[in-house]
């Protein structure tokens, strides 16, 4: 599998994200709106032209952010939740989710899928966000009181080292966030802990197509900007396979640059070792 930036070590790797989103979500606090916050995250570095949330034209692609989400539900959530999301999918609408499952988004940032998730499962289930950028967990509590959530938890931590037990919950999903994990193997071995038997993954993410090297990936864009680090559909695969999920899928949805595309991610834990 891809891993990080070969000139930066993986905990610097992960500080440059940090900060990046640390950025966002100061921007949603000083009221910038979800087409102003994606335009300004747009270059990153000098190699990077382009990053997912952005055309090549410096202007919002329809195919990121708020966008994705229906007036339906972008209404019943704080303005802030909805301009922070920075994402290339809708994971809650992906994962099919139903009333009374517990559910973990990783990643979570400004909470928008936490909130909608919480809303999907209602009173009888619960949704959790893992997160390690403290701005973004203050965000999104914020937006979990503005909205009146009580059943909703955010937890600091990273994607690799997950903050709760094992079998702990039904459904993981993650919006454009496993593309920017330095340990993504861990990533999906967490995701396999902290679901029950028979529970599910319904990830947005992007993805390479099978014949993009490494090399090729880095050349359209920077790892901070979601696309150098993004795994191919064999690798993600392939490590679903390898962690133990049946049922794998990679779906492609959309194109973000070439060769590369938001894509919809599938996958189950089996119901017993036997099935598996």
């Amino acid at each position: 599998m891809i891993s990080a930036n070969s000139a930066q070590s993986p905990d610097q790797m992960r500080e440059e994200v940090r900060f990046r989103y640390a950025q966002a979500a100061a921007a949603v606090t000083q009221g910038t709106n979800n087409a102003e916050l994606n335009d300004a995250l747009q270059v990153v570095d000098d190699s990077c032209e382009t990053s997912v949330c952005c055309s090549g034209e410096g202007t919002v692609d329809e195919s990121f952010g708020a966008v994705l989400y229906g007036s339906e539900d972008q209404d019943a959530l704080p303005a802030e939740a909805v301009a922070a999301s920075l994402g290339c999918g809708n994971p809650t609408a992906v994962a099919a989710l139903r009333a009374g499952e517990r559910v973990l988004d990783l990643g979570s940032g400004g909470g928008i899928d936490v909130l909608l998730s919480a809303r999907r499962v209602g009173e009888t289930g619960f949704a959790y966000g893992v997160d390690m950028t403290d701005e973004m967990l203050d965000l999104a509590r914020a937006n979990a009181a503005k909205a009146g959530a009580t059943n909703v938890e955010f937890l600091k931590g990273t994607i690799e080292d997950v903050p709760l037990p094992d079998g702990s919950v039904d459904v993981v999903i993650s919006n454009c966030v496993i593309n920017l994990s330095v340990d993504k193997p861990q990533v999906i071995a967490e995701m396999y802990r902290v679901l029950t038997p028979g529970g599910r993954i319904g990830i947005s993410d992007v993805v390479a197509e099978d014949h993009l090297s490494a090399e090729d990936r880095a050349e359209r864009g920077s790892y901070v900007g979601c696309i150098a680090g993004a795994l191919s559909q064999a690798e993600y695969l392939d490590g679903l396979v390898s962690a133990g999920f049946v049922d794998a899928e990679v779906e492609f949805t959309h194109e973000a640059v070439p060769g590369m595309h938001g894509a919809i991610i599938r996958a189950t834990k089996p119901a017993s070792q036997d099935s598996a």
